[in-house]
């Protein structure tokens, strides 16, 4: 297939060439055992999506040590070298196929719960989350300068599986986001608020030098972002500028423009409908098993909080990354929405966004970008009906619901 328009055309990414300029963003697969090993459904997966034309795959989150594991069962570890060897395996399969991969390495902080970690949830602060509950502890000065090198040897181990890059997760509310806000960052220390910017990104900043020192400056490095958070004391356009140019600064290989926090986890992945059912089923927050708890989080509750939900529009994420653009020259990837192979070329070729970036349309399409390649008016079976977000709290590993009994 010889396609002429820039959306197939080759992309630089740092040092690497990708072949399109279409990301799958970071998905939570539920594909490991509970050591955090991938198992052979976590590499069907990855073979699937990369004989599919991919231009570049990003993991879902992998934990970097055993104190941050989040609350879905299934998760991904990368906190000891053990793992090296059973990731290698993914990465000579995708790279078999001629596609590129990264990881995508998080701590969750405050979004989590103490089950899953084992002991106490700690967090940038003690503010607690709305939606995971519970006042986390406060992570130390010292205890925070070790979690930026956990990063770093996480990053190292990714390198020596031979993932192409790593992506860092400073967005959703992660701890990497936790420190950037303003409205849970409330330290006195060195990894404060900046009086000057407004924003918190000493952490981010100390984890970026640690990788650069531990992987060289040729590994290629990604950072995830969120544009905005919904909470009262909001991140702010101007935050988000001052954000975009402290990682300008830092030279770093990519930015992946995202949305939100977990704590309003329907804003991130809008839907065109809300699967209210699905969640008071299996979402912890919201789970009830009496007719009247059901009842009660239907007619009081929901109406409260429907309207602060943000609904599903195309290419919802697109402002933030024009804006992203006229601050820095580092390739931006958006992420949000897309969902016509005609918006995605319109994007890319407007210079609003240097790549394209999909979550749910790859969960019921592995082979997406092939389609799109061979159909000039395809669109993406995906019908954002947010089920497989929902279930991602279930014990089930990830997949297309729609039509299908669960």
């Amino acid at each position: 297939m010889n396609e002429k328009n820039i959306l197939f055309q080759p992309g630089k990414i740092g040092n690497l060439t990708l072949r399109n300029r279409i990301f799958r963003s970071a998905t939570f697969e539920g594909m490991c055992d509970s050591h955090g090993v991938p198992t052979e459904k976590y590499l069907t997966l990855y073979t699937a999506l990369a004989k599919n034309c991919i231009g570049a795959i990003i993991t879902g989150f992998a934990y970097i040590s055993d104190c941050d594991r989040a609350m879905q069962p299934g998760q991904a570890g990368i906190e000891s070298d053990d793992k090296i060897v059973f990731y290698k395996r993914i990465t000579d399969r995708v790279h078999s196929y001629h596609s590129r991969i990264f990881m995508q390495i998080a701590h969750c902080g405050r979004q989590t719960i103490a089950t899953a970690v084992g002991g106490v949830v700690r967090g940038a602060s003690t503010k607690k989350s709305s939606y995971f509950g519970g006042a986390p502890k406060k992570l130390t000065t010292e205890e925070t300068l070790s979690l930026s090198q956990c990063f770093a040897d996480a990053a190292l181990r990714c390198k020596k599986s031979g993932f192409d890059g790593v992506q860092i997760h400073a967005a959703h509310g992660y701890l990497v986001h936790q420190f950037i806000l303003p409205s849970v960052n409330n330290r006195k220390d060195i990894f404060g608020i900046d009086k000057k910017t407004g924003i918190g990104t000493y952490f981010l900043e100390v984890i970026i030098d640690k990788v650069r020192d531990k992987c060289g400056s040729d590994f290629p490095l990604l950072i995830k972002i969120s544009a905005g958070d919904d909470y009262l004391k909001t991140f702010n356009r101007n935050h988000f500028i001052q954000l975009i140019r402290f990682l300008d600064g830092k030279k770093v290989d990519g930015i992946e423009i995202s949305y939100g926090t977990m704590d309003h986890a329907l804003s991130i992945f809008r839907g065109q409908s809300i699967p209210l059912d699905l969640i008071l089923r299996y979402t912890p927050r919201y789970q009830t098993q009496t007719l009247f708890g059901r009842v009660l989080r239907k007619r009081i509750i929901y109406p409260f909080m429907k309207p602060r939900i943000k609904m599903f529009t195309p290419m919802y994420n697109l402002l933030y990354a024009k804006i992203a653009k006229q601050h820095t020259q580092i390739p931006v990837i958006c992420v949000g929405g897309f969902r016509t192979k005609q918006e995605m070329i319109g994007a890319v070729e407007r210079k609003e966004t240097d790549f394209v970036s999909l979550c749910r349309p790859f969960i019921c399409e592995p082979d997406l970008v092939t389609e799109l390649m061979s159909n000039d008016c395809y669109k993406a079976k995906c019908l954002d009906c947010n089920m497989c977000a929902v279930m991602c709290d279930s014990p089930n590993s990830t997949r297309c619901y729609f039509g299908k009994a669960i």
